[in-house]
């Protein structure tokens, strides 16, 4: 079967390209679903069955090399369109595919009756198609042929109701902000390339990571190499401080905001992170940077989401920071842990989204959570797997967002790093109560919504999705149980990827023993502190309502802060944007174009001119003149001849 991964790849172009060129004709909504979901469910199919064959494979034998052709040769630049089956990109096709396809499904509810119902299965296709080549790529630069792909599809998807509102602006403004802060990023990761074939004269990822622990090359080299894939990541992955497109991708329909947040492109920083293991593990300094933005990123996103009231909004700040905790697990060396944190937030991440985006339909596009309340009762599917993904993603064992945070918690810890875990341990309590906040405003309560609302359970096509991503999120994490728990069978996600990253591990070496009292100690604080915050947030906003408008009022400073973002947006429009655009204005439109290359292009044309009309001036009509000027030329040419001779 893993012969065969390559129609992970193939399939969803070819339900690209069917759709996208005969969609318009088709008409029937069910067959373009059909087409778009089916060749996504056929392609994690594949991908299961790569999966379980690995499984019966020896360790040392798992890595597959499926090479379709040679596809650059440039000088010694050798590169092939290849895919690598290993354990973190099948981990990976798996994720991508089968969230995938339960979004795929539930489009087909949620877009109905849209006038490009077509279009929108051809974008998620092809979506779908760049992250494959994304995760299953063998080499650096089909790595980011995949990379600019989702950057692409982003910004059609984000911008896909290219007509309509988005707050101040348009969806359109939105996408454009979402691809160009990508770029910004992806010019970082284009210098790593650089560098990585400068050092070690490969863009080959098995060549590029044993010369990278052969080879005798500096800390600073690492660094840089470091540094720059990372800004790649920060830019893909939305952490500082390239994070301000994200939120604003919420202008997209919510499953677009599903696939992007969940389990595809915002991963992808992380998984490259992951794949590149062993060159940010020989460089700890940038390691640390790491660890610093994604522990920061993490908490600075969790306060904002404290006081977000756009159902959309406040998740897409929780997606802010919990890769804020996948960054914090890659700069502890924790890459298992950070890919176990990356597979849980796909299934209870999507929930979440996917949730939302019932609600949102119930309530007729209505997104502010102020105006809900008390749809349990309408609603009692989307609100228990809506339970069930808050839980998880609050940390509440034995749900799987519990195993894979207290993973992180733990490195954090157990690396000496208590700085860390007490900014993990806090981002976990604001996630908590921000989390339930939104629930509670949802779904307890009185109804705050008028009579022209009509909220209703959404169809089979859309719940039953929800349903199986909810038995994901509660039972996903038991392939993760820690150790002390497991006892000789150890932590299996753990021990399934742990070959990939053992030359990292070994440079790194810093994980510190402790106590098994130690770590079931801090996971009993964590969920107590989770649960506290849950509690609270059930105690604000059910019982004592007026706690919260009081507070809002007395730290209206601060409130005011968090509701502004931190001003980030205003901060980079006076640094970065307003500066350009008024140097665009002003000198490259009014001077630059203007006068110096249309006074060229049309000064240009006026020398001609002038020349021309004195040329012109020759031409009089006069037969006579014309026979003296052939005679002159005659004689001057008798000239020329006697006086060469």
């Amino acid at each position: 079967m893993r012969e065969l991964i390559y129609l992970t790849v193939v399939l969803p172009l070819v339900g690209f390209l069917i759709n996208g060129i005969f969609g318009s004709r088709i008409k029937n909504e069910k067959l373009i679903g059909a087409i778009g979901s089916g060749v996504i469910g056929i392609s994690f199919l594949i991908a299961l069955g790569a999966f379980f064959e690995t499984l019966s494979i020896p360790v040392d034998q798992r890595q597959k090399i499926v090479t379709l052709f040679s596809w650059l040769t440039v000088g010694n630049l050798n590169v092939s369109f290849a895919y690598q089956v290993d354990q973190l990109s099948i981990i990976m096709a798996m994720i991508v595919t089968g969230v995938g396809f339960l979004i795929h499904v539930y489009s087909i509810g949620y877009m109905h009756g849209d006038k490009s119902f077509w279009r929108f299965f051809a974008y998620l296709n092809l979506f779908i198609f760049a992250m494959m080549n994304l995760i299953l790529a063998d080499n650096f630069v089909l790595l980011f042929l995949g990379w600019e792909g989702v950057g692409l599809c982003s910004y059609l998807l984000i911008g896909f109701w290219y007509d309509r509102k988005f707050e101040k602006s348009t969806t359109s403004d939105a996408a454009k902000k979402a691809f160009v802060v990508n770029r910004i990023g992806d010019f970082g990761f284009l210098l790593g390339m650089f560098l990585i074939y400068m050092t070690f004269g490969s863009l080959n990822f098995n060549e590029v990571f044993s010369r990278a622990v052969s080879f005798d090359v500096s800390t600073v080299t690492f660094g840089f190499i470091a540094i720059f894939l990372f800004i790649g990541a920060t830019g893909k992955s939305a952490q500082i401080p390239l994070f301000v497109w994200l939120p604003d991708a919420m202008a997209g329909p919510t499953p677009v905001s599903a696939l992007i947040h969940a389990a595809t492109m915002v991963t992808a920083g992380v998984y490259m992170v992951a794949r590149t293991s062993i060159i940010f593990a020989s460089a700890p300094d940038i390691l640390m940077v790491v660890a610093i933005i994604g522990a920061l990123t993490a908490f600075f996103a969790a306060t904002i989401g404290i006081v977000q009231n756009d159902i959309k909004k406040v998740l897409a700040y929780s997606t802010v920071s919990q890769l804020g905790y996948m960054f914090l697990a890659m700069g502890m060396g924790a890459f298992s842990a950070g890919i176990f944190h990356v597979m849980t937030h796909a299934f209870f991440k999507a929930l979440l989204f996917l949730g939302a985006g019932s609600v949102i339909h119930a309530m007729h596009h209505e997104q502010d959570i102020q105006k809900y309340g008390g749809l349990k009762k309408h609603m009692p599917r989307t609100y228990l797997t809506f339970l069930i993904a808050a839980l998880a993603i609050s940390g509440i064992p034995p749900l799987s967002g519990f195993f894979s945070k207290d993973e992180i918690l733990w490195y954090s810890y157990a690396n000496g790093n208590l700085f860390f875990w007490i900014l993990g341990v806090g981002t976990a309590m604001m996630t908590a109560f921000y989390m339930f906040r939104l629930y509670i405003l949802t779904f307890e309560g009185t109804s705050r919504f008028g009579h022209d609302k009509h909220p209703h359970e959404s169809p089979a096509v859309m719940t039953i999705p929800l349903i199986v991503l909810a038995v994901l999120a509660a039972v996903g994490g038991f392939i993760g149980i820690p150790e002390i728990f497991s006892g000789e069978h150890g932590n299996q996600f753990h021990n399934f990827l742990a070959p990939l990253f053992k030359d990292a591990d070994r440079k790194l070496a810093t994980y510190n023993m402790h106590s098994h009292f130690e770590e079931i100690l801090l996971m009993v604080l964590s969920v107590a502190f989770a649960i506290g915050a849950i509690m609270f947030a059930r105690y604000v906003y059910l019982k004592k309502p007026s706690i919260a408008v009081n507070t809002t009022q007395k730290f209206r400073g601060l409130y005011n802060l968090l509701w502004n973002k931190y001003f980030v947006d205003e901060a980079y429009d006076a640094a970065v944007v307003n500066p350009i655009l008024q140097t665009s204005r002003s000198f490259l439109w009014k001077i630059a174009d203007n006068k110096i290359i249309d006074g060229v292009v049309n000064g240009s044309a006026k020398i001609i001119d002038i020349i021309s009309i004195n040329i012109r001036k020759l031409q009089t009509g006069v037969a006579q003149f014309y026979a003296l000027v052939m005679v002159l030329g005659i004689v001057a040419a008798f000239f020329w001849i006697i006086l060469s001779l």
